[in-house]
Order: C-alpha cells, then sequence, then structure tokens
C-alpha cells in the first residue's frame, strides 16, 4: 500500500483578499483552515505537518482539537518555499510520497486525497504527480520522498513556478473527475463568486 503525508500550508499572508485572513473565511460555516485540515484528516495520509507563520495563534486556534502536528516558520515572510521546507524537515515517519496542500482550496474532499494517493502509487513515471482538469493543472501536488531529500539538501525548489516546465521528465499527470483541484480563494471577488455573499470569518 502506498503511504503519503501531508505538509498543510498555513503560513502565508493572504494579502490579496485584504484585511481579512482568507484562512479564517467561512466555507459550509466552517472556516476554511479546519475545512482543509478536516478534509485531510479524513483521507487516507499518514501523517500531516501544518505550518503555521502568518498569525500563527489565529491559525492554531481554528485547528484547536484536531491531531495534526505543528511546527512554525519564522521565515514565512520570506515566502512559500520557506514553509514547503519547514514542513519537509518536520515530517516525523518514512513514507512512499508527500503531498503539498494549500489551505485555500475550499471544494477538496477526502476522495480527491484518495484519489491523488491512489495515483501515486500507480503512477507510471516520474517523481513528482500534478493534478489536473481540462487541461489546468492543479493541487496540491505529490512529490516522491527522494524528492523531499533533494529540497532539504537544496537541489530542488518546489516553489519555482518553472519546474514543472523545465523538469517534465519528473512530472506525472493526472486528470481529475471534478474541478475541485483547480478552485481556490485569493480574493473577495472569489469569495463571493463561491459562496454568493460576502467575506465572512469565524
Amino acid at each position: 500500500m502506498t503511504t503519503v503525508s501531508a505538509v498543510l500550508l498555513a503560513a502565508g499572508e493572504s494579502r490579496r483578499m485584504g484585511e481579512i485572513n482568507k484562512l479564517e473565511l467561512l466555507v459550509d460555516g466552517i472556516p476554511l483552515l479546519r475545512r482543509t485540515a478536516e478534509v485531510l484528516l479524513a483521507s487516507n495520509l499518514l501523517e500531516i505537518v501544518v505550518v503555521l507563520g502568518h498569525q500563527a495563534d489565529t491559525a492554531g486556534a481554528i485547528l484547536e482539537g484536531l491531531p495534526l502536528n505543528f511546527v512554525y516558520n519564522e521565515n514565512y515572510l520570506d515566502g512559500q518555499m520557506t514553509s514547503v521546507y519547514q514542513g519537509l524537515l518536520s515530517l516525523s515517519q518514512p513514507c512512499d510520497g508527500v503531498m503539498i496542500c494549500l489551505s485555500d482550496q475550499p471544494l477538496l474532499q477526502a476522495d480527491d486525497v484518495n484519489a491523488l494517493i491512489d495515483a501515486f502509487g500507480k503512477r507510471s513515471h516520474g517523481s513528482v504527480l500534478v493534478p489536473t482538469y481540462q487541461g489546468k493543472r492543479g493541487n496540491p501536488v505529490v512529490i516522491d520522498y527522494q524528492q523531499r531529500q533533494e529540497v532539504l539538501n537544496g537541489e530542488r525548489n518546489l516553489a519555482c513556478k518553472k519546474l514543472i516546465e523545465d523538469n517534465p521528465e519528473l512530472v506525472s499527470g493526472f486528470e481529475m473527475s471534478n474541478n475541485h483541484v483547480v478552485v481556490d480563494l485569493d480574493t473577495p471577488e472569489e469569495y463571493v463568486a463561491l459562496t454568493g455573499s460576502e467575506a465572512v470569518v469565524s
């Protein structure tokens, strides 16, 4: 059985959302960050490390009571890759792959996560699995455990958007049956489009 752990990125400033921390936004009555964490916990993931940074106390309170491992990234202002690095460094259990998860995917379901775990185990090539929907690349991405070590050694930068274009031999694409992997929340307008109401926080 393929084992996959996850790094959940929750350290960003969510600047495009304005004064609101998007991780507090209510989706189906639940703060977005907690909803994402509960989805991951309901899946077949082995271990989940949450990387905190901006408003860490707020994020921690949102996730209170959930069986997660937390790490604080003191360098979160230096970009997402620092959080990816801190999360990968903090994984405590060996596994076949690591899923790099965003906190702001309001449609993601446990079945989507499990489909990616299964696809990662069955892939025919590559050490990076990228979900797609109708040709559009999405998230979360799953990397081989060997890629984890290359990142920690400074040999690979997963935050570089050109990684996929420059290293196609590393990538195995997986077409999803729905659009959940390509929908995220970055702006108030996107929240209104999703929920039909103005931004509401917990």
